[in-house]
């Protein structure tokens, strides 16, 4: 059966991907953003771009125009991939909504989006994860057991390594009941990321990948599969333990002697999307619940964010490392993403001069979910 889904997020290329791959599939696709510009608007794949408010303002406001959006385009499914999808969550758990989102309840997002929530959270499953205090005042954080040197320092609420101290000398973070941090044993070794779906509590499919460039501090730009079927098993019972319905992702330190370590949880999509080709396996995995794997093998990379983050990270081999891998913004016969993403650039470049902030954190400024107080 065909089904109008609704997908948010167009910025992103996971939303790119998960357009491509359901309109390959023989869906009709919609997709959603409050971007002039967001690559996906500019694929074959998107049969119709609907331009939203922001979603980190009124939350009636946002509400109404998805809401407008799903009876205008006659939507069966929506699909979010990026912070939205607290907002979005929060809509569907406060309205009667007229077609179903494809994602846990708002609850359970903001358990495993929260730092120390998540960690507390699987622990309760028996699952590894960091040894992990919150801070919310300066004399839990002068309580601490472990020197400053042992420790990794986070914000509670963060996204892209944002501020983010690893093993410092002297903490210089200030928490408060406001601003929360957490302190989490430092875990020696190199990180795995993995994107799974989930489908009514059961686990669907499980990308595993090795970040090898990044855009700055943030999302990985250069990809290398893995397998690793301890990644798969943690990710398993996470999913049975939390009813899990929907994308979620997680971010581990693999040791020296192979041992996984789970540090933080993505309630959302990220980039091991893009290691599915075979577009009706993975809808049928997706859109109905039935066990796929992805089929990519090679390195993949967003070569128009290699090209300019790259030379930073690796400023000679990164050319010779651009050449050996496939760029995931490339699609036959779907080319208008790869001219779209210099359009796109200047659109997050401007939000960026506006806000004064960095071009990474312009990519999300006006979606993302910091605690209670953001809806």
């Amino acid at each position: 059966m065909t089904l109008r889904v609704l997908i948010t997020g167009a910025r992103a290329p996971a939303a790119l991907h998960l357009a491509r791959l359901l309109d390959s599939a023989g869906h009709h696709v919609v997709m959603a953003d409050s971007l002039r510009w967001p690559v996906g608007a500019a694929s074959s794949a998107c049969s119709a771009y609907v331009r939203l408010p922001a979603a980190s303002g009124p939350l009636d406001t946002y509400a109404d125009a998805i809401e407008g959006a799903l009876r205008a385009h006659q939507i069966d499914l929506v699909l979010p991939t990026c912070e939205e999808v607290f907002y979005l969550a929060r809509i569907w758990d406060q309205r009667q909504m007229p077609a179903p989102l494809f994602a846990p309840s708002f609850d359970t997002l903001a358990t495993a989006h929260t730092k120390y929530a998540y960690v507390h959270l699987a622990a309760s499953l028996g699952l590894n994860v960091p040894q992990t205090w919150e801070l919310t005042r300066q004399s839990e954080l002068e309580a601490l057991p472990l020197p400053a040197d042992k420790l990794v320092f986070k914000p509670v609420w963060s996204r892209f390594a944002t501020r983010v101290l690893v093993r410092p000398a002297k903490p210089s973070c200030r928490p408060t009941p406001a601003d929360p941090w957490v302190a989490q044993r430092f875990v020696p070794g190199h990180e795995v990321c993995a994107y799974a779906i989930a489908f009514e509590g059961k686990l669907v499919s499980v990308s595993a990948y090795r970040p090898t460039y990044r855009a700055g501090n943030g999302a990985g730009i250069a990809l290398v599969p893995e397998q690793e079927p301890a990644i798969t098993d943690f990710i398993r019972q996470f999913i049975a333990g939390t009813a899990w319905h929907g994308q979620l992702s997680f971010d581990f330190i693999r040791q020296a002697d192979g041992t996984l370590t789970a540090i933080e949880c993505n309630p959302r999509a990220t980039s091991g999307i893009h290691f599915f080709t075979e577009a009706e396996v993975f809808a049928r995995g997706l859109l109905k619940g039935q066990a796929c794997q992805p089929d990519v093998t090679d390195t993949l990379g967003v070569k128009a964010a290699l090209a300019l983050y790259g030379p930073l990270q690796h400023p000679f081999r990164v050319w010779r490392d651009m050449a050996r891998m496939d760029d995931v913004m490339t699609w036959p016969g779907d080319s208008g993403p790869a001219w779209r993403q210099g359009l796109a650039t200047l659109e997050l470049g401007g939000l960026a001069l506006r806000h004064r902030i960095s071009l990474t954190a312009a990519t999300t400024q006006d979606i993302e979910w910091d605690g209670d107080h953001s809806p």
